[in-house]
């Protein structure tokens, strides 16, 4: 059964109820199986860093820029 993970920012149930559906349709229609498991790990702004910077912290200095 194949596995899917989708790692990104925290979305809404609705938009997680989507993407589900739509990742398990398109992979069904690959694989030509029914059974696909489809997992989302949120990350929090907080628990990401890119390039030594957290990303909470990357986000509030380009905030700040813009005002």
């Amino acid at each position: 059964m194949p596995t899917i993970i989708v790692e990104g920012p925290p979305i809404g149930i609705e938009t997680k109820r989507r993407l589900v559906e739509r990742l398990t349709r398109v992979v069904s229609e690959e694989y030509g199986i029914p059974s696909i498991t489809v997992l989302i790990k949120e990350n929090a702004a907080e628990n990401v860093g890119i390039d030594g910077t957290l990303l909470c912290d990357k986000r509030r200095r380009e905030k700040k820029k813009k005002e």
